[in-house]
């Protein structure tokens, strides 16, 4: 162990003499060396594929919306963000905690590796079946404050819909990530990098499936009250197992007790982001809304969540926690030095933004492509692409100084930051897409009007 650290810091310091930034990435046969070059080949494929899983999230929001269950339980459409946010909250924070245990060593051993899967995935499904009780409720009392009637018949649907969608979600993704994890580092790929977008690429998909089919079953049975919270209290009895499981692992615990903070204050941020979606959708019959959600919040997640596990691995191969390296001392760092320095996490934040705008515009004809009667002109496209740069911009700065700061407080970046700031994706996100919708109407008829005034009047 003494001997690969001093191994480490030997290819640290040499590098840095020769003028270059490196991170350092364990691999089967040593460590890998990462550039500009190889970390956007790595990151590209994935990206991409993770987009075309939120257009077709994007395109099934948008038929389902129309659906009887939604249009009688309109509490459903608030859901959305903070039920498809989950994966920011679970599935991306697993991803980047198996990431790291994967770059720092900790899957070498066979016993380790098969103790970290099975109590990440029992704590994974102990958080869905809370939160998802949780962000029913949280709709509901959005709603009511907003001004909307509830109806006693709704309540239940909402809350067993809302349960099971977060449990099936969670299982299936849970799953599909750690069978990635092990896949990358086999092939000797850095998980980091593609670990995050393939476990969304079918989340929100998902995640929205189970949701429409769900309250769509419950939907027929809603005069049968007592159906609803025997099915809460199902899912809720199968805990003590699913604590019984995560006791195999110290920090999983740890993360048990002490973890709840950053998820659920992340699933109300993706609340009041579900609840402008609504009122959006609902209010200002912008059916487009749909559409671009998920496709807005999940590339910042994705973008947000690999510079986060990036960092965060950074973290644990050169320092302990609570001391920050040299270079990351200042908690407040200047802009300039996170995207334009020469530091590693600096040029994994530029290929991040670089990927942004050719990502929109892809995902943008994608959508004209198969859902040819929604119109998206030259105006609103403007609007989108810089709200989504925007928002890219800010979370990835938020998240150089939310990682500093709970590293300083000697906690786990992976699983404390990865909720909030997807969170504040999905609220930057769908404020930023309304306001998109807004401005493009009033510019809009803007200048109807005044094509209209330019028009001469005919002969009587």
């Amino acid at each position: 162990m003494v001997f690969t650290q001093i191994n480490m810091e030997f290819c640290f310091l040499g590098t840095k003499l020769r003028g270059f930034s490196c991170e350092m990435i364990r691999a089967p046969n040593g460590f890998i060396l990462e550039t500009f070059s190889s970390i956007i080949f790595q990151v590209l494929f994935p990206y991409l594929l993770s987009g075309m899983g939120m257009v077709a999230a994007g395109l099934v929001a948008n038929k389902v919306h129309h659906w009887n269950v939604f249009m009688d339980i309109k509490e459903l459409l608030t859901l959305v963000p903070p039920l498809v946010g989950l994966k920011g909250n679970l599935e991306m924070t697993l991803a980047c905690r198996l990431s790291t245990a994967a770059n720092t060593g900790i899957f070498d051993d066979p016993q380790q590796q098969q103790k970290m899967i099975s109590s990440n995935l029992a704590l994974i499904q102990i958080q869905a079946t809370v939160v998802g009780l949780l962000a029913a409720v949280v709709a509901l009392v959005l709603e009511t404050i907003s001004g909307q009637k509830l109806e006693m018949s709704h309540i239940g649907v909402l809350c067993a819909s809302s349960v099971v969608t977060a449990f099936m979600a969670a299982l299936f993704l849970g799953i599909l990530t750690i069978c990635v994890v092990l896949g990358a580092r086999k092939i000797g790929i850095n998980p980091d990098n593609i670990a995050t977008p393939i476990a969304s690429m079918l989340g929100d998909v998902i995640s929205l499936c189970i949701l429409a089919g769900t309250s769509s079953i419950l939907y027929r049975y809603i005069d049968q009250y007592y159906l609803f919270p025997g099915i809460c209290f199902f899912f809720f009895s199968l805990i003590p197992l699913w604590i019984f499981i995560a006791k195999q692992s110290p920090s999983i615990i740890q993360i048990l007790k002490t973890g709840w903070l950053p998820i659920i204050i992340a699933m109300f941020l993706s609340s009041f982001g579900g609840l402008i979606f609504n009122k959006t959708i609902t209010e200002q019959k912008i059916s487009g809304m749909a559409v671009f959600t998920p496709v807005v919040n999940g590339v910042g997640g994705n973008l947000v969540s690999i510079q986060v596990s990036r960092v965060s691995t950074y973290l644990y191969s050169w320092s302990s926690p609570g001391v920050l390296p040299h270079n990351m001392r200042s908690f407040c760092p200047n802009p300039c030095s996170t995207f334009c320095s020469s530091e590693i996490n600096s040029v994994s934040a530029r290929v991040l933004l670089f990927l942004v705008i050719p990502g929109h515009l892809t995902f943008l004809y994608l959508i004209h492509l198969i859902e040819g009667e929604l119109k998206i002109n030259l105006l609103f496209m403007v609007f989108y692409l810089i709200a989504s740069l925007a928002q890219v911009l800010i979370l990835l700065y938020l998240a150089e100084i939310m990682v500093r700061l709970v590293w300083h407080q000697f906690q786990d970046p992976d699983s404390h930051c990865i909720p909030y700031l997807t969170g504040m994706g999905d609220l930057l996100g769908t404020s930023f897409l309304s306001l998109c919708f807004l401005l493009d109407s009033f510019f809009s008829i803007k200048m109807h009007l005044k094509n209209s005034n330019m028009v001469e009047p005919g002969p009587p």
